[in-house]
């Protein structure tokens, strides 16, 4: 068994605008712990005997300021693999999966480059059980114990015990991101977990399964791929050929049609970056609650995020605020209600 590492290097960088920005995402950035979030990821699973050196799928756009901060923390890539136009993580799974060379003994770890996770070594044994569960063809994936009621993860439902130390489970369903109510039923019956939006399978049991269930993906990748060309480092997928493909989720592709997900419940400080929220939760707090960032004052103000790149930022009064000033724009926003910024982008 080989783990080939796959980071997942999109997105529009509207979620924490105004410092992420399409150009810039949020991966790209220090935001929290030491190093950018795509070093961070590329660093949680290092090369050894069994663990290859990590791809990385990403927007053409971005391939030198991946390289270079790979180049940073020494880790050569596999190859990064550029997208002519973006169309979400099946289609962005099936190039890796299409490349690897012994699929059939080749286990797929997709990790998304915007995720901060506090342990990693528990990432890391978490992903080699969940490696060994993939070998039979099971698509696994990684469940995180929920601590909260939370309104912005989809859930997943426990089946039947996929071992029989009951360790891992068949997905009975996967679900949406709930209401408060709902999300507070599922935490309390024990048989949900977080979606983390990490996968671990086989290369041959993924595009079996894509093959299954999205043939015009699969035909649109397989083109894009075979049509493609090595430059240097990169490679440069068929712009016609994949832009043909469906934009689809691997959750709403495979994932919830499959009758072979299974799930490794695990914990290991997961967080998936979701918003200015998820910085201020993770952020050291002051005496009232509040994280900031840079040149800032606050005065009255409560559990409220407030991030300064230049200039002073005074806050006077408020409580449960997101502030965020940038070279060129500045957000104001109620805490709750952050997730409409992508309108405003």
């Amino acid at each position: 068994m080989r783990i080939q590492p796959v980071i997942l290097s999109g997105g529009a960088g509207t979620r924490l605008w105004p410092l992420s920005r399409a150009g810039h995402p949020k991966q790209f950035q220090e935001l929290c712990g030491t190093g950018t979030l795509l070093q961070q990821t590329a660093q949680r699973l290092p090369a050894t005997d069994d663990i290859e050196p990590p791809i990385v799928i990403c927007n053409e756009a971005h391939r030198f300021i991946i390289a270079e901060q790979l180049r940073e923390i020494g880790i050569t890539p596999a190859i990064i693999m550029l997208e002519p136009v973006g169309r979400s993580t099946a289609p962005a799974i099936a190039i890796p999966a299409l490349w690897v060379k012994d699929p059939a003994n080749t286990v797929l770890v997709i990790m998304p480059a915007d995720h901060f996770i506090t342990d990693a070594e528990g990432f890391r044994a978490a992903v080699h059980q969940a490696a060994r569960l993939a070998m039979n063809g099971t698509l696994m994936t990684l469940g995180m114990r929920p601590t909260s009621p939370h309104t912005g993860y989809g859930y997943i439902e426990l089946g039947t015990p996929l071992t029989e130390a009951a360790t891992a489970y068949n997905v009975a369903q996967f679900r949406e991101k709930p209401d408060a109510t709902t999300a507070a039923t599922y935490v309390a019956d024990g048989k949900h977990l977080w979606n983390s939006g990490i996968f671990v399978f086989r290369a041959d049991a993924y595009m079996a399964e894509l093959d299954r269930l999205q043939p015009k993906i699969s035909a649109a990748c397989r083109k894009a791929y075979s049509v493609g060309k090595r430059d240097l480092d990169f490679l440069r997928l068929d712009h016609d050929a994949f832009a043909t493909s469906p934009d689809l989720s691997v959750d709403y592709a495979v994932m919830e049609h499959t009758t072979n997900a299974g799930v490794l419940p695990a914990s290991f400080g997961w967080n998936d970056i979701g918003g200015w929220p998820a910085l201020w939760q993770l952020g050291f707090k002051d005496a009232n609650n509040n994280v900031t960032h840079g040149d800032v004052v606050a005065s009255d103000v409560q559990n409220s995020y407030i991030h300064s790149d230049n200039r002073l930022v005074a806050v006077l009064g408020l409580k449960d605020v997101a502030v965020i000033e940038t070279a060129d724009a500045v957000l104001v926003a109620a805490m709750n209600r952050v997730d409409e910024v992508k309108n405003i982008v």
